[in-house]
């Protein structure tokens, strides 16, 4: 691409990194995983970017052909971007960097994980063992957002929209369904203070929280 540092290695990795190892191109990756989303809305779920930043990082991205403008339609009409079958492809990379950053520990942090953060770190988790047998369809919603969560044959698919007869509903934000899937909250007290809500099948939900064992740390924080 014009203009953007190259490492000049013929290595793979380096190649790679000369895409997308600039900083914030694999989270604005990871923001456009569950789908398309306009500048704006970007701009939003990655507060620390600066405007021209972003800017550039889209524009990199679409002429290696990772991700690329699109138009929505109604009710979110407008100009927006969404990722290719090259930028699909990275969808196991965001896993396995998932997986291997999970075992340090938590810096200070200024603001909670994206929708869309979380519903990586959902695949990033998975274990499909604990899914033997079970095939299930839920009605996922995080901080108002709807997602379809279908898990059959020991796999877990993730999307956007709204779950056509699920055998479960879990509502909550972000925050409340972290602390109970990974910070060792129980169910029955995260619904008594209203940070989650189940509906339908509890014993679907419940299996389905288990699908998610927490990361365990090898590293602490300084």
């Amino acid at each position: 691409m014009a203009g953007k540092r190259s490492y000049g290695d013929p290595c793979g990795i380096a190649r790679a990194l000369d895409v997308i190892g600039e900083r914030w191109a694999l989270l604005v990756v990871r923001e456009l995983v569950l789908g398309p989303k306009r500048f704006t809305d970007l701009r939003a779920h990655l507060p620390g970017i600066a405007t021209d930043v972003l800017s550039q990082r889209l524009r990199q991205l679409e002429q290696a052909g990772v991700l690329r403008a699109t138009t929505l339609t109604a009710p979110g009409s407008g100009r927006a971007y969404e990722l290719t079958g090259r930028g699909r492809d990275l969808e196991p990379v965001l896993h396995a960097l998932g997986r291997w950053g999970s075992q340090e520990g938590f810096q200070a942090v200024t603001h909670e994980m994206t929708v869309d953060a979380f519903a990586v770190a959902l695949s990033t988790v998975f274990d499909p063992g604990r899914a033997d047998g079970l095939d299930t369809t839920l009605a996922l919603v995080v901080d108002g957002e709807p997602l379809v969560v279908e898990v059959h044959d020991r796999t877990l698919e993730l999307r956007r929209g709204v779950a056509d007869q699920p055998d479960a509903r879990i509502e909550g934000s972000v925050a409340g369904l972290r602390a109970v899937l990974w910070r060792g909250r129980s169910l029955a007290d995260a619904e008594s203070d209203g940070n989650v809500s189940v509906g339908g099948l509890r014993s679907v939900a419940r299996r389905f929280i288990r699908l998610f064992p927490a990361p365990v740390a090898t590293r602490t924080s300084i």
